[in-house]
């Protein structure tokens, strides 16, 4: 990072604290634009009348592409960028930082947060994950977060679980989603937002809860389909007896109680678990479920469903299978895997986005500056995704049929936003235009910066149609542009 850069960040927190919020934020947009998230001078666009891979790299592996990144893409290498991606510990994040940071409730320990109303709670953790996705360098790193935090979901609004979920979203779902399968399920199984969210901490010996147990073997291990039988969800329940949450002095950290833990024998998908293990039985169930072959099978078909298609090809899961078993769950050397694959490059424009997807893509894909208040969380909300609320336990689905009653709600944030009419939030259609090249009012020299091709021609006579005032709007064609089917898929 040059001078200027360091002595911009350097003076922004300085500067900050004596501002108000809203002089906060203003100084921090300001900031964050001088030293690079704002809209270059020149993009590169799409020419092709087919979806272009690298696009549609971008496309499946961020949450959007902001103006600078194909091209970025393109100077690198695909392999280049990928691997990047993949350690995202190399890569500066710092300006997203200054937007995403300064929610103080997501770095507490879980009994701190029971000191903030749950609004607060509430609007802290929905704003930082919105603000990640849409400004993060680290794309993949989000879109795995969002994908992890689905598969081991958990509903602020149940128990106790608003105030402990930000150090599960910290200390579970960040620190584990690039690394090894079995370490993340092992931090979920003891995290205290677990513990509520699936009655974990109501588990003891001779009255065991089956919640917890049931829903690793069926949604986050082997699948619903995996084999188990509900003997296994029983012993399951009995090797997870005796995990407790403080209740005073440091409330809300996890605690084992001997006393409490049934200490037998117990049979897990057929394999003996001696007695005597104490806590270790928690490892050794999870040795048991985190390498069976149908967990093997659940997880590679599930990333392959994400990242490449609803109806994931054989072969590819297959070929996943083999790379979860040979590095023992390592997430990254399956990603590898998946985007080297030619199945991953064929299905280009067929996923739906869903709408945290959608709006944070809009977002990004104009430049966008916010600091994402209410009144753009409420667009989240309409549209039947804001985080961490889905209220049962196999999280929001990814497949596109649940989410086409939102198009709706879609069309109205699209042009509301185009026109600047999303409060909290500014785009500067302009400047997008002049960064393209394009001539003004022309559809057909947006359209390709959006949806990484060339205008149709069913596609350029529905745009012909438009009256001619709104013709010669530029906020208008984008706010279509954002609302067609094209922008809609990915």
């Amino acid at each position: 990072m040059n001078g200027k850069r360091r002595a911009l960040l350097k003076s922004v927190a300085v500067t900050a604290s004596a501002a108000g919020l809203t002089g906060c934020e203003r100084i921090i947009s300001r900031v964050t634009g001088e030293l690079g998230q704002s809209i270059p001078d020149r993009i590169m666009v799409s020419a092709g009348e087919r979806i272009e891979p690298d696009f549609h790299l971008l496309s499946r592996t961020t949450y959007g592409v902001w103006p600078g990144d194909l091209d970025r893409l393109r100077r690198m290498g695909r392999e280049a960028w990928i691997e990047e991606q993949l350690t995202p510990e190399t890569i500066d994040d710092r300006l997203c930082d200054l937007r995403a940071r300064r929610f103080e409730t997501l770095w507490h320990e879980p009994g701190t947060c029971y000191e903030y109303k749950k609004p607060v709670l509430r609007e802290e953790i929905t704003r930082h994950t919105l603000l990640r996705a849409v400004y993060s360098r680290r794309q993949l790193f989000e879109v795995m977060a969002g994908f992890w935090t689905d598969h081991l979901n958990i509903n602020l609004e149940k128990g106790d679980c608003i105030y402990l979920k930000p150090s599960d979203d910290r200390l579970v779902i960040r620190a584990h989603s690039l690394g090894r399968f079995q370490d993340l399920i092992r931090a979920s199984a003891v995290s205290p937002a677990m513990l509520v969210y699936l009655d974990g901490k109501e588990n003891v010996k001779n009255i065991p809860n089956e919640n917890y147990a049931r829903e690793l073997l069926e949604l986050h291990t082997l699948g619903v389909h995996g084999g188990y039988t509900q003997d296994d969800v029983y012993e399951a329940a009995r090797c997870l007896t005796g995990w407790r949450l403080r209740t005073r002095w440091r409330k809300g950290m996890v605690q084992f109680d001997t006393e409490l833990h049934d200490d037998g024998e117990k049979r897990v998908l057929g394999v003996r678990i001696p007695p005597g293990g104490g806590e270790r039985d928690l490892d050794r169930l999870l040795d048991i479920v985190c390498h069976h072959p149908s967990t093997v099978r659940h997880i590679a078909t599930k990333l392959v469903q994400k990242f490449v298609a609803e109806d994931p090809p054989t072969a590819l899961v297959d070929r996943l299978a083999g790379v979860f078993t040979k590095t023992g769950g390592d997430i990254k050397s399956m990603l590898r895997e998946l985007f080297s694959s030619p199945e991953f490059d064929i299905e280009r424009g067929t996923k739906l986005k869903r709408p945290f997807h959608f709006i944070a893509g809009c977002l990004r894909f104009l430049g966008a500056d916010t600091h994402a208040h209410r009144p753009l969380i409420e667009f989240l909300q309409r549209m039947g995704q804001a985080p961490f609320q889905h209220p049962t336990p196999d999280g929001y689905p990814d497949e596109a049929a649940p989410w086409l009653g939102t198009l709706l709600w879609r069309w109205n944030f699209s042009l509301a936003l185009a026109a600047n009419q999303v409060p909290s939030v500014r785009v500067s259609i302009d400047r997008l235009m002049s960064a393209i090249g394009g001539p003004p009012y022309s559809p057909l020299a947006l359209f390709p910066w959006f949806t990484g091709r060339q205008m149709t021609d069913p596609e350029v006579a529905a745009f012909d149609r438009l009256p001619k005032g709104s013709r010669e709007r530029n906020e208008t064609v984008v706010g279509l542009i954002l609302a067609s089917p094209a922008f809609q898929r990915y």
